[in-house]
């Protein structure tokens, strides 16, 4: 039957609910027991022959001579309702039949018995509509089969699909046990401005919008407020953290979204060193907490974090592959600083496209994306040049800095380092962004001079870390996308 038929059908159904006085969209429930608490005590309500009410979405009908048998989800699982003509009275008996489709929302009264296949189930002695459904759901057991439509109707396909429902739960433990992780560490959660009148604490292209009231572009946050949490450790909050919706306006890909949940925090007295140790210690309580393993099948990697996690030298990997140093930029080939020519070999030897109008660091950048692929995991990426890392404080050697990445599959999972809080180095770093961003670079960091006065003020020696929701999709096996409740969509007919 074509929609606006089945859409009219029940339409009519709706009027003929009003006529008899039925409300067929009532404020309120007289629900007495969700159904997982209902068959949870099945055996005593059964026994003791209390009057129950349960509601829920009408998932199956089926007739069988003067009885009739539904199937009611509330959200928490299914059971089973019998209603008998006998029982119900010929009049509200022929109203059920006749008004009542698959999807509607009922509650039904009664109470609990035992099937002869040894069902529990409830007898209804009374029955009442709560919310009448005018379209009608694909059948449960094929629902959405294709991917698009099950994006833009991601109600029906949470609705359907038990997996889909279920990741929707794990990712609020996932966030949930990162939060008491943090929590229970003497962490408080802040708010941070999601807009901003200068993008920072992270290389990405933002969104630009315009802000009415005050008649100024804005700019949508693309970290989940590095700069602005690290004012808080200016201001002497020494540990804060932030679990919030971040913005980049850049590519999609199976891992890469432009708006997504970022965890960040900061802790003043730390450093990089300890900060790999934290790091380890909370993706094994997300593993062990939310699916109760430590080893993934993750994009065709076995990973199992509760193994040692190695370390990756970043200038030793790349000088290997490449022969390339990152941190001294010179090409082992000819022994000298590698130019443009040197660049485009190395570039079209590793199958990379290469930009001449790209900075070394940018180059060694997109050279070190193929290479990760082949890393499984699970370890920490060091060692890498300062040119990369604007905000992190410089290594000893003057030449890196105090930076980890997360290696899980191939793919990096988390960053953290020792925070920057010397202002002149700082100073000096932002003004070398912002000339490779006037340069034409549009993910290079603008100079944001008021963080580097509110360094001025005295920030401690501090760790930074923050990690995205890619880590849940990762541990999902899922697509960025499918791991997203609503992932956006263009819309039809576009």
């Amino acid at each position: 039957m074509a929609i606006e038929a089945i859409r009219s059908e029940r339409l009519s159904k709706l009027e003929k609910l009003r006529k008899v006085g039925m409300d067929p969209y009532p404020a309120r429930s007289n629900r007495t027991h969700e159904i997982a608490a209902f068959l949870a005590s099945h055996a005593e309500l059964e026994a003791s022959k209390i009057q129950v009410t349960i509601a829920g979405r009408v998932m199956s009908i089926r007739e069988h001579g003067g009885a009739v048998f539904v199937d009611l989800y509330d959200g928490t699982t299914k059971a089973q309702g019998y209603l008998k003509r006998d029982a119900l009275g010929e009049e509200y008996f022929k109203l059920f039949e006749e008004t009542v489709d698959t999807g509607d929302f009922v509650e039904l009264a009664g109470t609990a018995f035992t099937t002869k296949r040894g069902m529990p189930s409830l007898e209804a002695g009374g029955w009442r509509m709560l919310a009448k459904s005018l379209l009608q759901i694909p059948d449960e057991w094929y629902g959405l089969k294709d991917e698009e439509e099950r994006y833009r109707k991601r109600y029906l396909d949470i609705l359907l699909s038990k997996d889909a429902a279920n990741r929707i739960r794990r990712r609020s433990q996932f966030w949930n046990v990162m939060r008491t992780f943090l929590l229970e560490r003497g962490f408080i959660e802040v708010e941070t401005p999601v807009l901003e009148t200068m993008p920072g604490g992270a290389d990405a292209r933002p969104f630009i919008t315009h802000h009415n009231a005050l008649d100024m572009g804005v700019y949508l946050r693309i970290s989940a407020g590095e700069l602005w949490q690290k004012r808080l450790l200016v201001a002497g909050l020494p540990k804060v953290f932030e679990i919030g919706r971040i913005f980049r306006n850049e590519g999609m890909s199976f891992e890469h979204l432009q708006d997504y949940t970022q965890m960040e925090f900061y802790e003043a007295f730390a450093d990089y060193q300890t900060g790999m140790e934290t790091v380890k210690e909370l993706y094994q309580k997300i593993a062990q907490d939310v699916y109760g393993r430590l080893d993934f099948e993750i994009r065709g990697h076995k990973v199992d974090l509760g193994a040692d996690w190695q370390t990756y030298d970043f200038s030793q990997l790349m000088e290997e592959r490449f022969g390339l140093n990152p941190v001294t930029e010179e090409y082992t080939k000819t022994g000298k600083k590698a130019g443009r020519a040197d660049l485009q070999e190395i570039c079209t030897s590793a199958g990379v496209e290469y930009d001449a109008e790209y900075s070394i660091a940018r180059t060694v950048d997109n050279l070190w994306k193929t290479l990760r692929k082949e890393i499984v995991g699970p370890g920490f990426l060091t060692d890498v040049p300062v040119s990369m890392e604007p905000l992190a404080k410089r290594a000893p050697d003057g030449k890196t800095v105090e930076r980890f990445q997360v290696i899980i599959a191939g793919s990096e999972v988390g960053k953290g380092y020792s925070e920057l809080n010397d202002p002149t180095d700082q100073r000096a770093r932002f003004v070398e962004q912002q000339a490779l961003r006037d340069a034409g670079d549009e993910e290079a960091q603008m100079a944001d001079l008021d963080f580097v006065e509110a360094l001025e003020y005295g920030m401690p020696p501090a760790l930074g870390f923050g990690v995205s929701e890619r880590l849940f999709s990762f541990l999902e096996g899922e697509s960025a996308r499918e791991a997203q409740t609503f992932p956006l969509m263009r819309p039809r007919g576009q």
